[in-house]
């Protein structure tokens, strides 16, 4: 299955709705492209909204956390937002959720980047 993402600007902050499975293959290679090429321009505030991504394999982890990497290098941050039960638990038993800080909604996670979050 495809990795589907829409970007947008909010608060800021650019936010990438993503839809599908981040696996093994071009969507996560997608995914690295397309954070890269923000980080970038300059969007070192990313929020990346999980709530319909269905399945993460390892190299999906991975993905994520090189995006992390990525916009940390650059002094800025990656958040998730919407996690779903599975996407949670994974992070819980990988330790991963003491890396990303994660949302439940969209207004919490724009917040949570404070009055710097402006555009580049």
């Amino acid at each position: 299955m495809q990795l589907y993402m829409v970007e947008k600007l909010v608060s800021g902050v650019m936010v990438l709705d993503l839809r599908g499975r981040i696996t093994l293959g071009e969507e996560t290679e997608a995914l690295r492209t397309r954070v890269k090429k923000l980080v970038e321009a300059g969007y070192t505030r990313l929020i990346l909204n999980l709530a319909d991504v269905n399945y993460v394999d390892s190299v999906g982890l991975s993905t994520l956390v090189a995006s992390y990497t990525s916009a940390r290098k650059q002094g800025g941050d990656v958040k998730l937002l919407k996690l779903t039960k599975r996407i949670h638990d994974l992070l819980q038993i990988t330790r991963l959720s003491t890396v990303f800080e994660t949302y439940d909604t969209l207004e919490d996670a724009t917040r949570s980047f404070g009055e710097a979050a402006a555009a580049p």
